[in-house]
């Protein structure tokens, strides 16, 4: 009998969600969100469940984000309303779980991407470990900052989120908590403790008990050249920004700047428009309505199909974007990407 792809106990007052596909990085089907609503609808009604958690099953982490073979299958096949109901009901389930009347404790231990901090950094108690890796991975594959991540991004201090979000850049558990995706540091060795603990303790008692303190937050060290090369109108100004400081002797700005080129063009416009539009109006909810807008449009544009081949099917990493280049890249294409389309099912 094949295995349930999400795991449910009932251990005492807590009910613990475990995502199981730890081959797969636990990464989310459509399946697996249906299942955590269901299980979440009766929790929520259920007085002898007093708090929530989510864990990932294996050794590597939490989540790695959407089903990208799934996702894919739908564009391709010609059925991308697939993909848009599978957008719509995960938006939807990240801000159920953010407005949980009941505590939701997640443990983002290990790989923590995409659709992974959507479930995990939205939550009232959010869990890190030294092995804990958070990322939003898109401008990889030619898609967007989603799940609400444009939001988290926006509200990082200085410009450390516009860097993260260009560069898809991955960061750890003390930059997770200075930048606001996490709260608590627990060393990974404690989390048994910490489930036994929430099992009869609140949640707050029971994180108190296993946390340390956070480590150094490295991103957030740099802010000063990060503040002074991503403060600009248009990605082509903060490419020009971090060649400037790579030319007076900031190594990492040309690391930043060579990995910006690596990404889709298009992404980047869009990424760097809906951090700033975050800012402007902050909130979950805004973003995630926002992100799904832009990402009805950037489903069925070229970037997005050969990302995925690119960066998950063939692995050439060699990805032909079109645009090609980001100076290639309209005020026009964008604001129609930003446009409702009025013929697909809507969020919020």
């Amino acid at each position: 009998m094949t295995a349930s792809p999400v795991l449910f106990d009932q251990r005492g007052g807590l009910g613990l969600i475990t995502l199981n596909r730890p081959r797969q990085l636990n990464a989310l089907s459509f399946e697996m969100l249906q299942l955590i609503d269901e299980r979440v609808n009766a929790w929520l009604a259920d007085p002898s469940i007093r708090q929530l958690a989510l864990v990932g099953a294996g050794e590597r982490g939490l989540c790695a984000g959407g089903d990208i073979a799934e996702s894919r299958d739908a564009i391709e096949s010609g059925h991308v309303e697939k993909f848009y109901r599978f957008l719509a009901f995960e938006y939807h389930l990240d801000a159920r779980l953010h407005e949980s009347p009941k505590p939701y404790v997640t443990l983002m231990d290990g790989i923590t991407f995409g659709g992974g901090i959507g479930l995990g950094a939205h939550a009232s108690h959010r869990v890190v470990t030294e092995r804990s890796r958070l990322a939003m991975p898109e401008t990889r594959i030619g898609f967007l900052t989603d799940v609400g991540g444009s939001w988290r991004l926006a509200e990082m201090p200085g410009e450390v989120g516009m860097h993260v979000g260009l560069t898809a850049g991955h960061f750890g558990a003390g930059d997770a908590i200075a930048g606001g995706f996490a709260d608590h540091f627990v060393p990974s060795a404690a989390l048994p403790e910490l489930l036994t603990r929430l099992e009869t303790e609140p949640a707050d008692a029971a994180i108190a008990a296993v946390a340390e303190a956070a480590p150094e937050a490295i991103l957030l060290a740099q802010r000063d050249w990060i503040d002074r090369a991503y403060a600009r109108d248009s990605v082509p100004e903060v490419l020009a920004a971090l060649d400037e400081l790579a030319a007076s002797g900031v190594e990492p700005a040309g690391e930043a700047a060579a990995t910006i080129r690596d990404m889709s063009p298009t992404s980047l416009a869009v990424v760097h428009r809906l951090i700033r539009e975050a800012r402007a109006e902050p909130g979950l909810r805004p973003a995630l309505a926002r992100e799904y807008r832009v990402g009805m449009h950037l489903a069925t544009r070229p970037d997005f199909a050969e990302g995925i081949r690119a960066r998950i099917v063939d692995k050439d990493n060699q990805p032909r974007w079109e645009p090609a280049r980001i100076e290639d890249v309209t005020a026009e294409l964008i604001d129609e990407l930003f446009e409702t389309d009025a013929t697909a099912p809507l969020f919020g």
